[in-house]
């Protein structure tokens, strides 16, 4: 068939064939296949991204040692972390927890421990950084924080990377990393030695490089076909020389070390699993290929599994090496404690023999997660928590938590100039950029509205990497959660604010009306969220300040 010549739009609507309804001509599949990235400017794009990656590793490592204080559930797993460098697992530590702390601010650390192994409800893999840090610069502050202020930069620069990758620009990449710079919940945990910034960054990854893999395996397509490719009656599209994605294994690894820190990322992992046999299937169908559901999950599905869940499961049962090593050792425990439904008769019996060893671990590893699950599942039912707050409202900010308080500064004490009757405080609290979050919910309302009825896939991969972190805790909206698991959505939000940045400047073809106005909208609101950041700061980092100056920060009661 010979097709006409010029933007037909009646053509192109009804026949579906070389005009899209707007007049534009549609490239050949093999030409989509073709990465938007494909010759753009790396080097500036990798200065602009170190740029900015170093302005983040600043703020995040700027007297990161205050406060000099176990902060929040730095009580566990600083201590956790410790433990299970030098013990292999976690010990229990002294009672009461405050006689703990005490020691290990004193530096007496191994007298803040007990001989006994602890019941913990997560996996390890947090731990291993937090202690690789403490074991580099030592048991203090910025020791058992290095780690995730580590993170929290890198994930500043992997953020770019994917919105660069995503939209062939790396302005807009540069624009998602500084709203995520400069985010307060990203910011604040990036310096406290909690897991949830290690979930953060590694999903983070783990999307990034699936990214990755849709332009890799698209670009290997394309050098393997025609530009007039097309399946037979019974064909199944392109298969050989495109089995080995190497980025799909490095997001199996990524997935696997989210997995090893929380339990949560099972469903970003579940979900991304799904989008990579949809993404593949589309690509056969772009080259008429029938049954093409059917065909992708087979051809592409299959070896998809291995790549993501079976490397993923590798990686999470190497993080319980040091677990598995000292089983034993919470048999004899864990057997004498309420935790016994869990073992049988097996550990009333030492092991003999390496395999006699190796099945026993097994087992009891086996019943230990029983037990973690039945804690996760039932453990904190009628439980509540001063600042617990309800998954719905997160991503307007509902309810911030604060981590540190010192309050009753006296006029004169630490630098205090506040009025005679009125004293100062410090404080850290764990709240989002207002700016940011309440504009990122905009954009990510726009972002379901561009995957779903203008069929844009990079909207889908913001829309999927928020609700897979986001809508798994709503069923469990009466139990004490925290807003601050929120922080593995940030970067999803800033994805899709970039990508809305994107639109309202518009392509080439816009108009210099367009691009200039949808410039200054930008602009304008990537600087006041950067100002925002910079209001909030004293109460992000434990800034002396008066009550009056305390309270023009917290805008809402709910905030208190």
């Amino acid at each position: 068939m010979t097709v006409k010549e010029g933007p037909d739009r009646t053509f192109g609507r009804t026949m579906g064939l070389s005009w899209t309804a707007d007049g534009r001509v549609v490239p050949s599949g093999r030409r989509r296949l073709v990465p938007l990235i494909a010759g753009s400017d790396r080097l500036m794009g990798w200065l602009a991204t170190l740029g900015i990656t170093a302005i983040a590793a600043f703020l995040r490592l700027w007297k990161l040692g205050d406060p000099r204080d176990l902060l929040f559930d730095e009580k566990y797993y600083a201590k956790d972390a410790w433990s299970v460098w030098h013990y292999g697992y976690v010990r229990d530590g002294v009672a009461p927890l405050d006689e703990a702390v005490k020691r290990v601010l004193e530096g007496n650390i191994e007298a803040a421990f007990r001989d006994t192994p602890s019941m913990s409800v997560h996996p390890p893999g947090g731990l291993w950084l937090i202690g690789l840090g403490e074991k580099l610069f030592g048991m203090d502050p910025f020791g058992w924080r290095v780690a995730s202020a580590v993170a929290g930069a890198l994930m500043v620069m992997v953020l770019i990377r994917l919105v660069r990758r995503l939209t062939g620009s790396t302005l807009l990449g540069c624009t998602a990393g500084v709203l995520l710079c400069f985010d307060g919940l990203h910011f604040v945990m990036s310096r406290l030695a909690l897991l949830d910034i290690f979930l953060a960054l590694f999903i983070l990854c783990g999307v990034s490089c699936l990214v990755a893999d849709r332009d890799y395996g698209r670009s290997r397509l394309a050098d393997r076909v025609t530009a007039d490719y097309r399946a037979g009656p019974k064909g199944w599209g392109p298969v050989r020389g495109i089995r080995w994605r190497p980025w799909r294994l490095a997001a199996g690894l990524m997935f696997g070390m989210a997995l090893a820190t929380k339990w949560t990322a099972i469903w970003p992992l579940a979900v991304f699993g799904l989008w990579v046999v949809f993404q593949d299937a589309g690509v056969r169908r772009m080259f008429g290929v029938r049954m093409y559901w059917l065909r992708a999950a087979i051809v592409d599905g299959i070896p998809a599994f291995f790549y993501l869940v079976v490397v993923a499961l590798v990686v999470y049962f190497v993080s319980w090496t040091g677990w598995l090593m000292h089983a034993h050792e919470y048999d004899l425990h864990l057997a004498k404690t309420s935790y016994t439904p869990y073992w049988g008769d097996w550990t009333k019996q030492d092991p003999s023999g390496f395999w006699d060893s190796f099945t026993q671990a097994l087992r009891s590893f086996y019943h230990y997660h029983l037990a973690v699950y039945g804690f996760h599942s039932h453990g904190l039912e009628g439980a509540t928590h001063i600042y617990q707050s309800a998954p719905q409202g997160w991503p307007l900010i509902n309810r911030p938590v604060g981590v540190d308080a010192q309050l009753g500064i006296q006029p004169g004490e630490q630098g205090c100039e506040a009025v005679a009757g009125s004293t100062c405080l410090r404080q850290i609290v764990l709240l989002g950029t207002p700016i940011l979050w309440w504009g990122g919910a905009v954009a990510m309302l726009y972002a379901v509205y561009s995957w779903v009825a203008r069929r844009d896939w990079r909207f889908g991969v913001a829309v999927l990497g928020f609700a897979s972190t986001w809508l798994i805790w709503i069923p469990f909206a009466d139990r004490p959660i925290f807003y601050y698991y929120a922080v593995a959505m940030v970067p999803f939000t800033c994805v899709a604010c970039a990508l809305l940045i994107g639109r309202l400047i518009g392509g080439p073809r816009a108009s210099y009306t367009r691009r200039s106005a949808g410039a200054a909208v930008a602009g304008a609101f990537v600087v006041l969220v950067v100002a925002n950041f910079a209001w909030f700061y004293p109460i992000y980092t434990d800034g002396l300040l008066t009550n009056s100056e305390w309270l023009d920060r917290i805008w809402f009661r709910r905030w208190i």
